[in-house]
């Protein structure tokens, strides 16, 4: 996932960070005991290189930078993702505010790939935004190069509506696919999950 604005303080974005529980996570607002294993996590240039705004090399300053972003931020929200049962820290994930419009966003620390975790956060995060928000539709965008990504986005319902270019603070200028989730669409798929 890829954020490609800053984000923007449009209030009809504001969402409560409610505390979430999956399957097997625990979402939650980032809070001052995230920080060591932030940290540890996002200073992977793999992670980093994916993303619009994280740096590399990531320390306890850039993490500490971090909390006090998602505390002040009106729009938009971003959560800890923590394994259910043991607070585990693996990643965080959020609806940022773009110019296209709210925006899904996550990342996966390394040790935690390949286990689901993206897609059960997504799909809460998916839920959340159409039912918490009046938008009619739901973007999400991924480097080219990122197919592990591309399949959390297709798993979430999301149709393909393009390419474009992304600044990057690692990887500089890049392209992009994005993605969109109209409201419609992701009504129908949660009536179909039910039977």
């Amino acid at each position: 996932m890829v954020a490609e604005a800053e984000d923007s303080e449009d209030e009809s974005y504001a969402i409560d960070c409610p505390v979430l529980a999956t399957e097997r996570l625990v979402m939650r607002a980032p809070r001052e005991e995230d920080v060591a294993q932030l940290a540890e996590l996002a200073d992977n240039r793999h992670v980093a290189e994916m993303l619009a705004r994280m740096p590399h090399p990531y320390g306890e300053a850039e993490a500490r930078a971090f909390l006090a972003m998602t505390r002040s931020r009106c729009a938009g929200i971003a959560y800890a993702l923590t394994l259910a049962g043991t607070d585990t820290f693996v990643g965080c994930a959020g609806l940022n505010t773009t110019d296209r419009g709210l925006e899904l966003g996550y990342w996966i620390g390394e040790p935690y790939w390949k286990r689901g975790y993206a897609t059960e956060a997504a799909h809460a995060l998916v839920d959340l935004a159409f039912q918490k928000t009046s938008i009619q539709v739901l973007h999400a965008s991924t480097r080219v190069i990122n197919p592990a990504s591309r399949r959390v986005i297709h798993k979430c319902g999301f149709q393909y509506a393009g390419q474009g270019m992304l600044n990057s603070i690692v990887a500089g200028q890049v392209p992009v696919e994005r993605y969109r989730l109209d409201r419609k669409t992701w009504v129908s798929l949660r009536n179909w999950v039910h039977f």
